[in-house]
């Protein structure tokens, strides 16, 4: 294959890479989160190797046919080395075949970024630490959005096919996005300090991490609402219009997730127990309902992070904003209170 010359050639293969990037990475965030759920992290206690043995060589029969932490804990391991594996794949294709000096240095942040997960898994088991296991949630969806922007920007539409979209609105609704992709991750990150409280906070230090993460989760919904409503409104073309339609019924979807891991791990709020179906409701900790809720739980705050951090790429793209996306939402953000009023 030919290296490109210019924009108008064209190879699918860092495309094609970038998006088998994302599918490995969302069934990793899967399994990490069962990891977490079933308090498994610590099921190998060495790291790089597993129980002395390569990380690629280990039995296994003493791994599919072993303990179910261990099945998760070595699988999770192993689709993290297989991530990083596509991840210089995809840099080597971005070398090869795109001559834009700054897809290549995205590529590289997608290596540092990788490897640097892998490191605080790492430490996280050497170490034993809760708060790196907090870290290493937080980072995880993170990089599985920072793979979806490449898939994006390495598309074909990047280069040639948005010129042809519907953009009928103002800088304002690309601002909404950026807004909503920033609450999206600080919402990721209080789920990660509720999932991961140290076990010598107190019951007040959980209720107001649990607060906290509430009132991010309303406050989050109301901009998704708000983007939504603009989006039905002002029509853009079908790169932005149908991802933002699905990130609005995501939202509902999680949020209904979010109700039933509250009851799956501490039973039903006030007056929910009243009724005779939920009153008759028991708890079973590590039961398959509550780790696969949990889990799924987890998994699509992730999804709602990466759809959000391509929704607002494409409208910067159509929108043609050169600063980068931090840059906008701090000048966007005067702007928010007469959207809302709106």
């Amino acid at each position: 294959m030919k290296l490109a010359s210019s924009q108008s050639e064209f190879s699918p293969w860092p495309h094609r890479l970038a998006v088998l990037l994302v599918c490995v990475t969302f069934p990793l965030i899967w399994v990490g989160g069962l990891v977490t759920t079933y308090d498994a992290g610590m099921a190998v206690p060495d790291w790089p190797t597993t129980y002395g043995y390569n990380l690629f060589l280990y039995p296994w029969q003493t791994w599919i046919l072993g303990p179910w932490d261990l099945l998760i804990e070595h699988g999770h391991r192993l689709l993290g080395a297989l991530t990083g594996m596509i991840a210089l794949a995809f840099t080597a294709a971005v070398l090869r075949f795109d001559q834009r000096k700054w897809m290549r240095w995205a590529a590289f942040a997608a290596v540092v970024l990788v490897i640097f997960q892998g490191l605080l898994g790492g430490a996280r088991v050497l170490l034993d630490a809760r708060t790196l296991a907090m870290i290493h949630g937080c980072v995880g969806p993170l990089f599985f959005a920072f793979a979806a922007c490449l898939a994006v920007t390495t598309s074909n539409w990047w280069r040639r096919g948005s010129a042809s979209e519907n953009w009928p609105t103002k800088a304002r609704f690309a601002g909404l996005t950026v807004i909503v992709a920033s609450l999206a991750y600080w919402q990721l990150i209080l789920g990660a300090q509720v999932r991961h409280m140290p076990v010598m906070a107190t019951p007040m230090d959980f209720r107001m991490a649990v607060i906290f993460h509430l009132v991010m989760a309303v406050t989050l919904l109301v901009f998704v609402s708000l983007l939504v409503r603009k989006t039905i409104r002002l029509k853009p073309g079908p790169a932005v219009r149908q991802p933002v339609l699905l990130l609005g019924l995501i939202m509902l979807f999680q949020i209904g997730l979010g109700v039933g891991t509250w009851v799956v791990k501490y039973g039903w709020p006030l007056l929910g127990d009243s009724y005779a179906m939920s009153a008759q409701y028991l708890v079973v900790n590590e039961s398959l309902l509550q780790s696969f809720i949990t889990t799924l739980h987890v998994a699509t705050g992730s999804l709602i992070l990466a759809i959000a951090a391509v929704v607002c790429l494409r409208c910067l793209r159509l929108q043609s904003l050169a600063a980068p996306a931090s840059i906008v939402f701090i000048g966007l953000m005067s702007q928010t209170r007469w959207e809302v009023a709106r």
